[in-house]
């Protein structure tokens, strides 16, 4: 299935009532089938919706910038938030995170093509160097990112506590652009 991305969708709820209703499916989704996009399963829409109305308030004032992958029907199958560095001597660089597929598209290449979208869009945007990532260990993620061209740059053992006595790493993956 081919996804249509957008980058910096209207994020306006009154204007698109879909997106947000859509990005919190996905998300809510996405971490009960044990994607780690910063729940542990069981998750509702309604433990979601306060972090999918954060990063819409963020992209809507200009702290993040979201990226959207659409079906042909126009549903919401994929996104990624793209952050802006704020500090004056990292601006050359952008945080990646949120990174989601709909779980019926994983392995058909719709992750791939969605880094592939993410860094078209940093590509767009003023002076920006590389894109930084943070992945979960123990789910193979890193090895995704590294496919897709990233290389691990960091790594904190135990960072990351998904349940008690379940600690795994926090692994930093950084994709230069030129």
């Amino acid at each position: 299935m081919t996804l249509t991305f957008t980058f910096d969708p209207v994020v306006d709820p009154a204007l698109d009532p879909a997106l947000a209703e859509e990005f919190a499916a996905l998300w809510t989704d996405v971490s009960n089938a044990g994607g780690a996009v910063g729940f542990v399963p069981p998750v509702v829409i309604e433990d979601i919706r306060p972090e999918v109305d954060k990063h819409l308030a963020a992209a809507a004032e200009g702290r993040s910038r979201l990226l959207v992958g659409r079906d042909a029907t126009g549903r919401v199958r994929a996104t990624a938030v793209i952050a802006p560095n704020q500090h004056r001597l990292q601006r050359h660089w952008v945080w990646v995170y949120t990174v989601m597929v709909d779980t019926a598209l994983q392995g058909s290449g719709a992750g791939r093509a969605l880094m592939e979208a993410v860094a078209d869009a940093a590509r767009t945007m003023e002076g920006i160097e590389a894109i930084r990532l943070g992945c979960r260990g123990g789910l193979g993620l890193e090895h995704f990112y590294a496919a897709c061209g990233y290389k691990e740059v960091g790594r904190v053992p135990g960072a990351i506590r998904v349940a008690p006595g379940d600690d795994r790493d926090d692994i930093t993956m950084l994709l230069p652009l030129h």
